[in-house]
């Protein structure tokens, strides 16, 4: 059955990486659960007052969906080599489908996480890849010669005995073969030279493991001449600005009643900012002292102003962009949205995330298990077909029918 995404957190020690899965709801010290930000189908069919997720929430057709994450220790140069926590690390990695690399753009901590000045952090982006890509190539290379004989006494295709070897990776036949595909191998397996082998590796790499890079600390003075150096090595798409402290400051004060903050917004409101604008009650909120004012009035001209938010809630959105994620709301109802039940009144209640390429019958067998199916209805009662493939707006809104 399909599981959920996972997105991993790396990052070496004191880069900000536990800063950043605190801003979320932890399940437990390594886990945590983030919410992705999607445009609602409920907007699309003018229902947006009485939207009511089973998780998350749903503001004016714009909806916050559970997306779970993972805190990966260990990050070391020479992790691959067992250094630190270097096996955990990896073993850890492997379940990820995403990455998001928490790099300390202020340059006030070396490669060991410890306290200096004028580290260059683009150096963290380059040997996190390498210690991946050193991982893989490590073990396939050790055993290359077996994998050869085997693959030609069963006369195997080079996806079948690829994926042999990367399926502890988490990858897919589908992966293997993008990888083949892009690289465009004519020769056999059994004449790959070593060269090959590693262009392969790195471009699993890059399918495999997708990474948004979340350039943290932003409001350090040496920020911007690092930020910019990164940013003529790395794809922009793939570079999330951020200040992952800012953010789990304003969390904090909203929910002790200090502050009115929307989590990714450029805005966060005081008591007096409220009654300027005509709240005398100015929401409800409590009054601040001059030192907590002035730090608010900091953070709102070195961060939000300058960057438009903290960044943090943009680093799920860039994970899931890459990754091409798909939301589909599966309804009983498929005329009313709804979930059948009398009286009730409240639409699209769930949605799961599922990656590009997904089909119907996929998303079937990920809600509703090995149940038998009738038929699978779309909007207007249309049936699909199960190997339709869901996209936004197309086939993403789905009712299940039981029976044979």
């Amino acid at each position: 059955m399909p599981r959920d995404p996972l997105i991993g957190l790396v990052g070496k020690p004191s880069s900000g990486k536990s800063t950043t899965l605190n801003s979320f709801t932890t399940i437990d010290p390594q886990r945590a659960i983030g919410y992705l930000q999607i445009d609602c189908a409920c907007a699309r069919y003018d229902v947006s007052d009485r939207c009511k997720p089973n998780y998350g929430s749903c503001v004016q057709g714009r909806r916050s969906v559970p997306i779970e994450l993972l805190d990966v220790p260990g990050l070391t140069p020479n992790a691959h080599m067992g250094a630190g926590l270097g096996n955990k690390f990896l073993d850890d990695l492997r379940h990820a489908d995403a990455l998001v690399h928490v790099v300390d753009v202020s340059g006030t901590t070396d490669a060991e996480g410890k306290t200096t000045r004028g580290y260059d952090p683009s150096d963290d982006i380059i040997w996190l890849r390498s210690e991946i890509v050193r991982w893989i190539e490590g073990n396939l290379m050790d055993k290359w010669g077996s994998i050869k004989r085997r693959h030609v006494a069963l006369k195997a295709n080079p996806v079948e005995t690829l994926q042999n070897q990367f399926s502890g990776y988490g990858s897919t036949a589908q992966t293997v073969g993008a990888v083949l595909s892009r690289l465009g191998i004519k020769e056999p397996l059994e004449q790959w030279s070593s060269e090959t082998v590693s262009a392969i590796v790195h471009t699993f790499t890059d399918e495999k493991f997708p990474t948004v890079f979340a350039l943290n600390k932003i409001d350090h003075p040496d920020a911007d001449k690092n930020i910019a150096k990164i940013a003529k090595t790395q794809d922009a798409r793939s570079i999330v600005l951020c200040s992952a402290i800012s953010e789990v400051f304003l969390r904090k004060l909203a929910k002790q009643g200090f502050v009115k903050y929307i989590e990714g917004s450029d805005r966060v409101d005081t008591r007096e900012d409220l009654v300027e604008m005509g709240d005398k009650d100015g929401g409800g909120l409590k009054e601040l002292d001059d030192k907590l004012r002035t730090r608010i009035e900091n953070l709102k001209d070195l961060v939000l102003y300058r960057f438009g938010s903290t960044g943090v809630v943009q680093v799920l959105s860039k994970a899931a962009q890459l990754l091409g994620l798909v939301p589909v709301f599966p309804v009983r109802n498929i005329y009313t949205f709804g979930t059948g039940s009398a009286g009730e009144n409240t639409v699209f209640r769930d949605c799961v995330l599922v990656k590009k390429g997904t089909t119907v019958k996929d998303v079937a067998r990920k809600i509703m298990g090995d149940a038998p199916l009738a038929y699978i209805e779309s909007h207007g009662g249309k049936r699909v077909s199960e190997d339709e493939v869901v996209m936004v707006g197309k086939n993403d809104v789905l009712s299940f029918k039981i029976g044979r």
